[in-house]
């Protein structure tokens, strides 16, 4: 039995509901890998497992963090592989699901620390933001730093001024020093599934699955959060989808462009998560349409008779 399951793939393939499938059969326990998933109150906009799927298997590192407050990959792996210590130590097998390769990356690799950089220089950024706005400085860091930016939103405000920040402080990029991996830890050895689907059709589930989310009441959901207090500019609202309903409840952009908008953003988001995961040989790639074939094979690598596990 491997010490832990990684499901990957780009957004709307299913990867939650194998994630639970495999946890029921095989008495495993979930662990969120999705950095949004980490926010309370902040469960439409995530796709994040309903009630359903939370009371068929245990699930981990959700509605951990206020809206307000941010979480780093960093923090995020530290808290990660903390679970995934004490479900191994349970005799239990841990499914790891998420589609950002980053943060799996993160957990299941680490990162190379990455040196603080001095007040003086975050100030010029921002104030080269507030002078030229995020596009400029997005165009910045393509040039700077184009596997940096390849995996960023370009709405990320926060992570794109952190990442032009380190090669100013630094003179090197940010994926550079993450790169070079942890001093003093081992990567966790995983076996890692990947889901996939034909770009057409994964271009289609996401339009329905955003039309969706709209319907089972993403704009309330948001509405809710700002009521409570939550800041516009919260973290948690940078993220792909929540920026646009902003948008609407402020009365900057109607519900119909917001919805267009979400689809396409969701849908370049998805090819690069492709692009990233694509990179990595030790994934086992699935259709998503015959998830029955991902249930079998890691059923086989649980009972022995699959095969190993690459680290």
């Amino acid at each position: 039995m491997p010490p832990v399951l990684a499901i990957v793939g780009p957004t709307a393939t299913g990867k939650s509901a194998l994630a639970v499938a495999v946890a029921c059969r095989h008495r495993g326990e979930v662990v969120n890998a999705d950095a949004l998933q980490v926010y309370r109150g902040l469960d439409v906009g995530t796709a994040k497992p309903g009630p359903v799927l939370r009371a068929a298997a245990p699930h981990h590192l959700l509605d951990l963090f206020a809206p307000q407050e941010g979480c780093s990959a960093a923090r995020l792996a530290e808290l990660a592989r903390a679970t995934l210590g004490e479900i191994s130590a349970r005799g239990r097998p841990a499914i790891l699901v998420g589609g950002g390769g980053f943060y799996l990356q993160a957990i299941l690799d680490g990162l190379g620390p990455v040196p603080p950089t001095p007040p003086e220089v975050r100030e010029i950024w921002r104030q080269r933001l507030a002078r030229e706005g995020l596009p400029a400085l997005v165009v910045e860091l393509a040039r700077r730093d184009p596997l940096t930016a390849a995996r960023l939103s370009a709405g990320d405000r926060q992570r794109i001024l952190r990442a032009l920040e380190v090669h100013s402080a630094t003179g090197e990029p940010l994926s550079a020093w993450h790169a070079r991996g942890p001093i003093g830890r081992e990567p966790l050895p995983a076996l890692r599934i990947g889901l996939t689907l034909p770009r057409a059709l994964l271009y289609d589930r996401i339009e329905e699955r955003v039309r969706e989310m709209i319907a089972a009441g993403w704009v309330e959901e948001v509405e809710r959060l700002l009521a409570a207090g939550v800041p516009a500019s919260s973290p948690a609202f940078q993220a792909l989808g929540y920026r646009e309903i902003v948008a609407v409840l402020a009365g900057r952009m109607e519900l119909a462009e917001a919805e267009q908008r979400i689809v396409v953003a969701t849908r370049r988001y998805a090819k690069r998560q492709e692009t990233w995961f694509r990179r990595d040989a030790r994934i086992r790639w699935f259709d998503a349409r015959e998830s029955d074939g991902a249930r079998q094979f890691i059923a086989g690598v649980m009972t022995g008779e699959g095969g190993g596990v690459e680290p």
